[in-house]
């Protein structure tokens, strides 16, 4: 919509709020031509154009369905024209607007700033969905939808995490998306609250934008950034690689110094005659766990190549030895 009716609707840039009250006023008649743009379909691209009329003319259900689809845009049609006769003060963007509106000021002036913000460079725009969007300005979190725009002011905002869900990428499993539901509310009396979904890729671009820190329960987890991902996903491949036995007791891990989960490094993959960087064997005895060696290895990829990552190479963080993902073997240590 945005794309055929550009001329109509002007600028975002210039005149971010007015823009999406234009937008939304044609999506509603858009929208509303649907039921009767079906009977037109029919009528026009279907060979039996003699049976749709008949059913037309004698069903009760398709006259009232034909009467419902004439009157739905006249109804779209008188509802826009009331909202342009008032120059949209009583458009349901203007009213979520004036709720935030001090000592009795006009709504457009609040518009206003919020233009101003959205010119500025730092703002911060998430596409959530194929029809929803989100844009962070330095005071403003704005969700927009289709027929609407619910906004909260960043003074007055409380966000919280409300659930996070994982989604296989393929049916092989080798990937997965994570999105998670963010209930923004206000301490305003009267304004909205309304729920962000996004993925968790995103979730450090908002949180960084926002002023507030955003509260993440104790029993939801999720991954904020690529490389938290990736180590997640590299240490469940891992363990199905075969099981390095060691005898002799093991330290801290000398990367973080706290973990004891060591893993070995030890050529396993077979060599193919085609690649240059083989993998090579590593002498070097169990000193990094799994989480370090992930890190290490994310590290040391090109990070405009993420989906590559799982079947790329690494060095040993020790004696630089070329290893791959399944020469990675976790270590299995008897107690002493």
């Amino acid at each position: 919509i945005p794309n055929l009716f550009s001329y109509f609707l002007g600028s975002e840039i210039e005149q971010f709020v007015k823009y999406h009250i234009r937008r939304s006023c044609i999506t509603l008649f858009v929208y509303s031509c649907i039921p009767i743009g079906y009977i037109v379909w029919l009528l026009l691209f279907t060979s039996n154009k003699a049976f749709y009329l008949s059913i037309l003319g004698n069903s009760l259900i398709w006259k009232i369905y034909l009467s419902t689809a004439i009157t739905l845009p006249i109804l779209a049609l008188y509802q826009i024209y009331d909202w342009y006769r008032n120059n949209y003060a009583q458009h349901p963007i203007a009213n979520n607007i004036r709720k935030f509106c001090n000592n009795n000021s006009d709504w457009s002036n609040v518009a206003s700033d919020i233009n101003i913000e959205y010119r500025r460079v730092d703002k911060v725009c998430i596409r959530t969905s194929w029809i929803c969007h989100v844009v962070v300005t330095e005071n403003w979190i704005i969700k927009v939808t289709p027929l609407t725009m619910s906004l909260i002011y960043q003074g007055d905002a409380v966000l919280i995490v409300k659930n996070c869900d994982k989604h296989t990428i393929s049916k092989n499993q080798e990937g997965e998306v994570q999105y998670m539901n963010i209930i923004v509310t206000s301490t305003r009396q009267n304004v909205d609250s309304f729920v962000i979904r996004l993925n968790s890729d995103d979730f450090q671009d908002l949180q960084d934008r926002v002023s507030r820190s955003i509260v993440i329960p104790s029993d939801i987890k999720f991954h904020k950034t690529v490389v938290e991902k990736f180590v997640e996903t590299f240490k469940d491949f891992v363990q199905l690689n075969p099981k390095y036995k060691n005898e002799q007791p093991v330290d801290q891990c000398i990367g973080c110094m706290q973990n004891t989960n060591y893993v070995k490094l030890q050529k396993l993959c077979i060599d193919n005659e085609n690649v240059a960087n083989k993998c090579s064997g590593c002498y070097c005895r169990p000193m990094w766990c799994i989480d370090c060696m992930a890190k290490w290895f994310a590290s040391r990829q090109n990070n405009s190549e993420t989906n590559v990552w799982l079947s790329s190479k690494c060095t040993c963080p020790m004696c630089r030895a070329t290893f791959c993902l399944l020469d990675v073997c976790v270590v299995e240590t008897d107690d002493i």
